[in-house]
């Protein structure tokens, strides 16, 4: 098995919906959200973060995320996730028709008590039912690890308490294991080494990087952890999002820029103008700035660039 992979295999999963919405001040309507789930399903992007199971009085963007899911077809919803805490949120998220799950908890105990309401170890005391019912379902499930580099509170976390983590028997069963750095305070550095050591203690699993750019190192971060392994890295259109309960967090890595840099095979000129404006009518609805180079770049006066969008540029459906 190599350890690495070229940029172009590597998986893209947009949470622009979870992620990328926590912390606008707008509600977007299903009808709308169902659409953003379509058009980046339609150009290719391979699995979307489509909601949050998180207490609507808390998140209130991800209140309708029961209704989007009972919106999507199967097939549409094979290639989605949507994030839990609880093995009751997997319930309530099933019979929506969900079936593939991101199980969070955080490496720091103190942003565990922010994010979700109790220790990391009640998390963990939970997952074995997470897991188990995830599998009378036919699904899967993610062990996704917040603040696997640096708590808001806490300061810097030590990768042995992530390791030890996924090294818990309380964690065996998982389809994935999700390393978040959820301030965007790491560096390439930190994330290769904590991507290879994860693949070193769960070989069977596959590896997601979940960057924020708030130091500018989200597209370097996320390509340093597919150099050490990942197979998929986390983004969000325009660098929109962030942590509410956690100071200093600023948006996603732009899922514009990861898919600039890595070139998948379904990507090509007119499929990233469409994304460019997928994500600049977003934008606009929200009242959030753009945060993508990429997208920037891609309304430059440079048109003897094939990346620039121009009016004369063909598109294919």
């Amino acid at each position: 098995m190599t350890s690495a992979r070229t940029a172009a295999d590597i998986i893209l999963r947009d949470v622009t919906l979870r992620d990328g919405l926590q912390l606008t001040g707008k509600m977007l309507p299903t009808e709308r959200k169902v659409e953003i789930v379509r058009a980046l399903l339609g150009a290719g992007v391979p699995e979307v973060e489509i909601g949050s199971m998180a207490r609507p009085d808390l998140v209130p963007p991800m209140a309708n995320s029961l209704d989007v899911i009972a919106a999507l077809k199967p097939d549409e919803l094979q290639r989605c996730w949507i994030w839990v805490a609880t093995p009751g949120h997997i319930q309530r998220a099933a019979t929506a028709g969900a079936r593939n799950f991101q199980y969070c908890l955080s490496a720091s105990n103190a942003h565990n008590r922010a994010n979700i309401g109790r220790t990391t170890e009640a998390s963990l005391d939970a997952m074995p039912a997470a897991v188990d019912l995830t599998r009378s379902l036919g699904g899967k499930i993610q062990l996704c690890i917040a603040t696997a580099f640096t708590c808001p509170f806490d300061g810097a976390v030590a990768p042995e308490r992530v390791l030890s983590i996924i090294d818990d028997p309380r964690t065996r069963g998982v389809d994935d294991v999700v390393l978040a750095d959820t301030l965007g305070q790491a560096i390439p550095t930190e994330v290769e080494s904590l991507v290879a050591a994860t693949r070193t203690t769960v070989p069977q699993c596959r590896i997601v990087f979940h960057g924020h750019d708030t130091w500018g190192m989200g597209v370097a971060n996320s390509l340093a952890a597919a150099a050490a392994g990942a197979a998929v890295v986390d983004g969000a259109l325009g660098g929109l999002g962030g942590c509410p309960f956690a100071p200093g967090a600023s948006g996603n890595t732009a899922s514009e820029d990861l898919l600039f840099a890595t070139r998948p095979h379904y990507l090509d000129p007119a499929a990233l103008a469409r994304l460019v404006e997928t994500s600049e009518q977003l934008l606009a609805e929200l009242g959030e700035q753009s945060r993508s180079k990429a997208a920037q770049g891609a309304r430059s006066r440079a048109h003897a660039f094939e990346w620039v969008i121009s009016d004369a540029q063909p598109s294919r459906c």
